[in-house]
């Protein structure tokens, strides 16, 4: 038996481990828990006279830590050589690859445009919620009771109004925003307040269930509708260029009084053009500035809210707005 063990270790020894496969299959040749060669001899060792029973199990032992040492060695080599290959396939001199760089959607860099002029005018940028209660959203910019707009086919409803409140809403506007900045601030206050709106419309190729405005605000004392109309030729010429004509026209808004729309001439290719609607605008309604805590004795102001989609659409051509929210590269990678 002792002669058998000595010719299993010649055979050990003669094994070829030049690879991670050829490794695996000599670990399960011979210490496979089923079929493994030294298993089995560990099996055997209680069939063994008890005389000889000493010796050859120092001898088993033996060719166990001679298949560990060979199998600790061969696996350190294997790992080495792997490492090497890997170091070898790497091309030093190969330019690196360059990652895709994403770009900003268009109504983003719109709205980043509208920031941008206005913030050179020395207004500063506000923002809130977009859930909102009641009051901010309705009653404190003079919206009466059984105004239109709070019917539920305009307006989503987070929590239904009930006798004790109007409920909690989805912002329609960011008006919002200004309630909540003439609450906090003493005038003069001269802020834009941009941001996700939200309506219960039908969607169609001109409106959406949500879209983005930019509305601002300026309050201090003896702030004129020439002052507005002012502003708002200077924004005009910066969006769309030196000598767009622009026209003011009457309107209502409950939270401004006088209230315009504004409206620049669009000339297409052929010569031809029509007028189309930017933003609302007009002086804040006294009512307002009372509900915020501001002396509407002293204290004037202007307001004014355009849509960012609207002006995209006009600066680039788009034609539907629903195109803006389908997140197709085939049209963002335009921008």
């Amino acid at each position: 038996m002792i002669s058998s063990l000595a010719t299993l270790e010649s055979q050990i020894q003669a094994e070829d481990l030049h690879d991670a496969a050829s490794v695996e299959a000599f670990r399960i040749k011979y210490l496979g828990r089923k079929n493994g060669l030294l298993t089995d001899l560990f099996s055997q060792i209680g069939k063994i006279a008890p005389e000889e029973r000493k010796a050859y199990g120092a001898a088993v032992n033996t060719l166990k830590q001679l298949v560990e040492a060979r199998l600790t060695a061969a696996q350190a080599f294997v790992e080495a050589a792997q490492k090497q290959a890997v170091a070898q396939a790497i091309d030093l001199t190969l330019p690196g690859r360059m990652q895709p760089v994403g770009g900003l959607h268009p109504i983003r860099q719109t709205m980043e445009e509208i920031k941008r002029i206005f913030l050179s005018f020395g207004f500063g940028v506000a923002e809130g919620p977009e859930i909102e209660e009641d009051w901010y959203n309705f009653s404190a910019l003079n919206f009466p009771p059984d105004h239109p707009a709070r019917d539920m086919q305009d307006t989503f409803f987070v929590e239904a109004p009930n006798n004790e409140n109007g409920g909690v809403v989805l912002r329609t506007h960011t008006s919002p925003v200004q309630v909540r900045t003439m609450q906090n601030t003493q005038p003069p206050i001269r802020i834009i307040a941009p941001g996700r709106v939200y309506r219960n419309e039908t969607i169609t190729y001109k409106s959406y269930c949500l879209f983005h405005q930019v509305e601002g605000l300026y309050v201090d004392e003896q702030v004129t509708f020439a002052d507005l109309k002012q502003v708002l030729r200077m924004f005009a010429e910066a969006a769309f260029g030196v000598g767009v004509k622009m026209r003011f026209r009457p309107s209502f808004f409950p939270f401004t009084e006088p209230s315009a729309e504004v409206d620049i001439w669009w000339q297409n290719e052929d010569g031809s053009g029509r007028w189309l609607e930017i933003l609302g605008c007009g002086m804040v309604d006294p009512n307002v500035l009372e509900n915020c805590g501001i002396d509407s004795e002293k204290y004037t102001g202007y307001a004014f809210g355009m849509g960012v989609e609207r002006i995209a659409m006009l600066r680039h051509g788009i034609t539907d707005i629903r195109v803006l929210y389908e997140n197709d590269l085939r049209f963002l990678e335009q921008f």
